[in-house]
């Protein structure tokens, strides 16, 4: 079941809960409920919201993440469920174990699908794709050369333009990705958990004050999908495009319901990142990189919009 983002951006909304419901109320708006067990992502962007503790523990309890914005938009914090998997102890050791070459096979599976899915969305946005399927054929175990590094350097003027600089603490449409990247990157933690899987313990990534490091592992093939939908909300031109702007957030949550093929089947993107997740622990248990299956196309909307245009 696809379950449901839900942003809470009403100034002074109070969430509780009430049967199994998560209680919405809002200054002069009607009362809103929705079932706990539909939620997949609750995102609290209002710094006067009010809440009862039942919400964080039903909404943790069924499986949903909860993720609290800042004064700037940017989510500053999540909340994971705990629920272990059943396998959990058994995973954990086979994570803890993994060997130097299966951890750099599958950072280069990795790596391979990330500059293919760049490679694809540059396709489609410029018509080429600046040599990037090309590149994803040369990358080694571990990525050496850092082929990752020389890919970014072609594909960012691309696709934004020939000015445009990947900065994290920028504003304009690096804000926008930075967005998209936290809530996907939310969705890949909560699906690692939920495959009974450490997010701090990561296959690449290693940094002793991040908690995610798995979580930045997996979402690198993910990334270009946020990319293309910022891409379409700057060239669509509506609204101001900033994160203060609700649509824009909107726009960008609405990433986690598009549609992707991981493996060879049809997933909204929520679900894929849990096939991964779940492929990943299967991988690092059988000691087989090749289990590891990661997105395979581009949103299937783009692809058809093109090829109706076409």
């Amino acid at each position: 079941m696809l379950r449901k983002t839900i942003e809470i951006a009403t100034p002074g909304t109070r969430l509780s809960v009430a049967h199994c419901q998560l209680v919405i109320e809002r200054p002069e708006l009607p009362k809103a409920t929705v079932p706990i067990e539909d939620l997949g992502v609750l995102v609290i962007d209002d710094a006067r919201a009010s809440y009862t503790q039942a919400v964080f523990i039903e909404c943790l309890a069924s499986g949903a993440t909860v993720i609290i914005s800042g004064h700037d938009h940017l989510p500053t914090g999540m909340m994971l469920p705990m629920d272990g998997h059943h396998a959990l102890t058994e995973r954990h050791w086979a994570q803890v174990e993994a060997s130097a070459p299966l951890r750099k096979r599958l950072w280069q599976t990795i790596i391979v699908a990330k500059l293919r899915q760049q490679g694809r969305l540059l396709t489609k946005t410029t018509g080429q794709d600046a040599g990037l399927a090309a590149l994803a054929g040369r990358v080694r175990s571990g990525d050496p050369d850092n082929l990752e590094a020389q890919g970014a350097q072609r594909y960012w003027p691309k696709l934004f333009g020939r000015d445009f600089r990947r900065d994290r603490a920028a504003g304009d449409a690096n804000a926008l990705l930075n967005y998209g990247y936290a809530i996907v990157r939310a969705a890949c933690a909560r699906a690692l958990v939920a495959s009974g899987l450490l997010p701090s313990l990561g296959v690449w990534h290693r940094n002793r004050s991040n908690p995610f490091c798995l979580a930045d592992d997996l979402l690198e093939p993910w990334r270009p999908i946020v990319d293309w939908k910022v891409h379409d909300i700057k060239k669509r031109g509506d609204g101001p495009q900033r994160l203060d702007d609700r649509p824009t957030r909107a726009a960008l949550l609405s990433i986690l319901n598009e549609t992707v093929l991981v493996g060879s089947k049809r997933w909204p993107v929520l679900l894929g990142i849990e096939q991964s997740a779940a492929s990943l622990a299967k991988a690092l248990m059988q000691n087989d990189r090749d289990a590891l299956i990661l997105p395979g196309s581009l949103p299937l909307q783009l692809d058809l919009l093109d090829d109706g245009a076409g």
